[in-house]
């Protein structure tokens, strides 16, 4: 089985950045197939555009634009690429890295597709700053996997403990993002007292009702970017957004830029 040292990824890899103790690359998937192999540290993959499919001991991820993984230093796994063109952004991590942020990364799983929206928006926001400020970023990107693992660690517990049945019937429904979805339309098809619902979802999900949803527009929006099919008038429809202006705001409140020059962020390797 192939050993990838740090910094190395099959593909084009457009861009590097080091950091202490974090490697950044941009990569265009160029492999149709990736036998099985694993990385010398912990790295989070990141699906810019196109689409992958990666297969581990486990289980087997279609990954489109907008799909975030994390392998940890381990974990063996392969890649299919179907054709067109596919781009990622990794994030690895030194082992040491972690010490200082009193994170284990022992007790974290590897291969992990990561549903959960509030991290995937701070890996956007990871990319953003990567792209904007180059190396003159670390402060501000090791504040962002802080973060982020810290809301891992804290899914991780939350998946250990017993859950109600409509927790994964709730995330269903959200994800499909329905127009104009109501409170009491989602605790009557629950089953649930509105009162009951809106008092509880916070202990799962680490956030209120409506962060949720607002996150989930946004992460939609951020993959749609990246198809120059799409206007943003077309996005903030699409998205359930009132209109255009409520989209940019919403987006520029989040990222401080605005969805424009996102994309064009994205777009210019």
């Amino acid at each position: 089985m192939q050993y990838l040292k740090s910094g190395e990824f099959f593909g084009v890899i457009n861009e590097t950045t080091r950091m202490e103790g974090i490697i950044l690359t941009d990569t265009e998937y160029t492999h149709e197939r990736v036998d099985w192999h694993y990385h010398e540290n912990p790295y989070f993959t990141f699906i810019l555009q196109g689409n992958v499919i990666e297969g581990n001991k486990k289980e087997i991820y279609n990954c489109s634009a907008g799909t975030l993984l994390f392998h940890n230093w381990d974990d063996a796994h392969y890649n299919n690429k179907p054709p067109g063109f596919t781009r990622g952004f990794h994030i690895e991590l030194d082992k040491d890295w972690f010490m200082p942020f009193g994170i284990d990364i022992d007790n974290l799983q590897g291969n992990i597709n990561i549903s959960d929206p509030a991290v995937k928006l701070l890996m956007y926001a990871v990319f953003k700053e990567n792209k904007l400020n180059g190396n003159d970023c670390l402060l501000a990107i090791e504040a962002l996997l802080v973060e982020m693992f810290t809301k891992m660690q804290g899914n991780a517990k939350l998946l250990k403990r017993d859950k109600p049945l409509w927790v994964e019937r709730i995330k269903e429904m959200l994800h499909e993002i329905p127009e104009n979805l109501r409170l009491t339309d989602i605790a009557n098809d629950l089953n649930l007292h509105p009162v009951h619902l809106s008092r509880d979802f916070s202990k799962h999900f680490n956030c209120t009702l409506g962060d949720y949803t607002r996150k989930i527009r946004l992460e939609k929006a951020l993959v749609l970017l990246s198809r120059l099919d799409y206007s943003l008038t077309d996005i903030a429809m699409e998205c359930h957004f009132a209109d255009q202006s409520h989209f940019i705001r919403s987006f520029r409140s989040q990222y401080c830029i605005t969805p424009l020059q996102y994309r064009k962020l994205l777009l210019n390797k």
